[in-house]
């Protein structure tokens, strides 16, 4: 497989599966409040951590111990903090209101949300610099590239897809039992992901 399409299908396998990010858009979009800018930061993120790893920076930040518990640790309240807010708000649950009644988020806000979901999250560490950096290791200048390229691509293909998405999703939100299960799994698995961080952790020591 040609360097380009690997490092594409490298990226889709790994970030289409539900994560913080993913969930932050796809709310963004049914709000429709910023999703536009909202996936631009987490793509400008993603590609960022992904030029990084694949320049070979990935493996020396995993050789340090220190920092990478420090970011676990730090990811995993955060992680926590905003589930517990899925939790609250699942309890009073309210239709979505295309119209503008929803409480409005200023772009500063959406800006440091995307922000701290991308750099706090350890998984987005571990795919784009350590996983995706380590898959480019053995291709030459011209391949690394290449591969650089196909694996930036899929992340704003689908970042961008994914606030799209949730703008035609929208009528569906219009009832407050779809916003309550919404909120729910959001909750639980911002909760399973920030205990699946400190078990690593405690059992890493």
């Amino acid at each position: 497989m040609p360097p380009f399409l690997r490092g594409l299908t490298l990226s889709l396998s790994l970030i289409v599966a539900i994560g913080p990010q993913n969930a932050f858009v796809l709310r963004q979009g049914l709000t429709r409040q910023h999703a536009l800018l909202a996936a631009l930061i987490c793509a400008l993120t993603d590609s960022l951590m992904i030029s990084v790893g694949v320049l070979g920076v990935g493996a020396w930040l995993a050789r340090s111990p220190a920092l990478t518990l420090a970011g676990t640790l730090a990811g995993a309240a955060f992680l926590l903090w905003y589930g517990f807010r899925s939790f609250l708000a699942a309890r009073h649950p309210s239709a979505l209101d295309t119209a503008g009644g929803q409480a409005q988020q200023s772009p500063r806000t959406v800006i440091a949300t995307a922000l701290a979901f991308s750099f706090l999250n350890p998984h987005v560490f571990l795919d784009t610099i350590v996983l995706i950096g380590g898959a480019s290791a053995g291709l030459g200048s011209g391949g690394r590239t290449a591969f650089l390229g196909g694996t930036i691509l899929a992340s704003w293909i689908w970042f961008f897809g994914l606030a799209l998405a949730g703008r035609q999703l929208a009528p569906v939100m219009k009832n407050p039992r779809a916003w309550q299960v919404l909120d729910l799994i959001i909750g639980v698995m911002m909760w399973v992901i920030a205990a699946g961080l400190v078990w690593g952790a405690v059992q890493g020591k």
